[in-house]
């Protein structure tokens, strides 16, 4: 018997915002050691109240924007009730009855062609704390305690692993392009509902969920197991499949069973009396739209038509800071490829010599759009352009200034190339000798003395053909 596999997501991404939720303190990453960014609001000492955040809200509706849902003008928050160590009031302060969007839907782009998954909804809500073990002993870190955190829950939309990390890179994405959160590692964790029915069947199996996986490689071993697993058990009953939920274990690559699966009921939800419901109003919703950004299937169509490669692309989309600097460097002026291929390609060069990554590129826009602009009009050559760079991103020099310092900027006459040619051939004696004797490689060795004599100033095809002439009349 063929066997369909249903899995449902809930994806929870924390929010790119300068403070919590509900108080000042500063977010997750501001943290430098355990314990250090907390207050009496997030720590749940008695008497505190919460302090909605503004930009939480904004960055949701955007969110939901970007998925195309309907954002709800009228929006409330709940207590979720449990005790667990690192929720230090007993319960977390989500959104159940009035969740800021609904009913959204994203296309996917998958071997099978196109899917759509239907987006349930998108709930804001409070992140827990952090516990930390060694030895015998448990610790707890309440800096994460009360992070902004927006919950998107789909509908059991999803047939394959493939369709689910195409789904999440997406997310990924537009998040990232958006803003919204940077989605590292830990920022972006998924509770994945799963179950197996027999193909053709409108009857849903039972479910179980496997809880809070960052890791992308993880998720996709975990469907492939629990799957499995879950058609073992029906069709050669090895185990009685029960509703609950699981854990994945990376270095056996199984889900292990956690506690039987909570119902609503369970958490004994109610409304947060402490927080005031809010209304998005016309002018708010507005405001927000004008600030959203470019959608990310929109960009793609844009860095295709510039004629910048799918994996170019595909690391654009993927790097909100790269993707600004090539935005804003367009809107000085510079053509969209050629500052794709400064950033994608010299750039990148420059940090991957000193062993970093584009989250370490130290360079802005203008000076970036100086660089490129001296290049192209002919003020600087190319590797002279290469040398600029590079002081730039690596000491933070001014472009205009370096040039001048450094001599790269001044346009070499001929008389000044052929004075250095001239010198070239009497210090190459050899060389000379071996071009006679039909050895090509001579003439590029003596190209290349040039172009050092000269330190990177003049156009190089000039400097050739200038040299070559002095080579075929010798």
């Amino acid at each position: 018997m063929n066997y369909e596999i249903v899995i449902g997501l809930e994806t929870h991404v924390e929010l790119s915002t300068e403070s919590k939720i509900f108080c000042s303190c500063g977010g997750h990453s501001a943290a430098k050691e355990p314990n250090d960014c907390v207050c009496p609001a997030c720590s749940g000492m008695p008497g505190m109240l919460p302090v909605m955040n503004k930009r939480v809200v904004e960055l949701a509706v955007t969110a939901g924007l970007m998925l195309n849902c309907n954002i709800n003008r009228y929006t409330t928050f709940d207590k979720k009730n449990y005790y667990y160590p690192d929720l230090p009031c007993a319960y977390q302060i989500t959104q159940l009855n009035h969740p800021i969007c609904t009913d959204g839907c994203v296309t996917l782009k998958t071997s099978g062609g196109n899917r759509d998954i239907r987006i349930k909804q998108i709930h804001m809500e409070e992140d827990a704390g952090k516990l930390v073990h060694g030895g015998n002993s448990s610790f707890v870190d309440f800096n994460r305690t009360s992070v902004p955190l927006i919950e998107i829950v789909t509908q059991p939309d999803f047939r394959s692993a493939e369709e689910v990390v195409t789904y999440l890179n997406k997310l990924k994405s537009m998040f990232r392009s958006g803003g919204i959160s940077e989605c590292e590692e830990g920022a972006m964790r998924c509770d994945v509902n799963i179950s197996v029915r027999p193909e053709g069947s409108e009857e849903f199996g039972v479910r179980t969920e496997i809880k809070n996986m960052s890791s992308f490689e993880a998720i996709e071993r975990a469907i492939r197991y629990e799957s499995q697993r879950h058609i073992d058990a029906i069709e050669f009953e090895t185990e009685e499949l029960v509703q609950e939920t699981r854990r994945f274990d990376d270095v056996s690559g199984k889900t292990m069973a956690m506690r039987n699966k909570e119902t609503e009921a369970d958490y004994r939800y109610f409304p947060d009396a402490n927080l005031m419901p809010i209304i998005i109003d016309d002018e708010w919703l507005e405001e927000i739209k004008a600030n959203k950004p470019v959608a990310v299937d929109e960009k793609v169509e844009e860095y295709l038509a510039a004629g910048i490669s799918d994996k170019e692309i595909d690391m654009l989309i993927s790097n909100n800071k790269i993707s600004s600097l090539l935005e804003d460097t367009v809107k000085l002026g510079c053509n969209t490829r050629d500052a794709a291929t400064w950033i994608l390609t010299d750039c990148a060069g420059v940090l991957r010599k000193d062993g970093k990554s584009f989250d370490d590129l130290v360079i802005t826009a203008e000076k970036l759009a100086v660089i490129i602009k001296m290049v192209n009009d002919g003020t600087i050559n190319r590797n002279a352009g290469k040398k600029v760079l590079i002081a730039v991103v690596e000491n933070g020099a001014d472009p205009v200034s370096y040039c001048k310092e450094q001599g790269l900027d001044r346009k070499v006459d001929t008389a000044a190339i052929e004075s250095v040619i001239d010198k070239v051939i009497s210090q190459n004696p050899q060389a000379i000798e071996d071009f006679k004797n039909g050895k090509t490689k001579a003439a590029q060795a003596l190209f290349g003395a040039c172009m050092r004599e000269l330190k990177g100033a003049g156009d190089p095809s000039a400097i050739k053909e200038l040299l070559d002439n002095k080579l075929k009349n010798m």
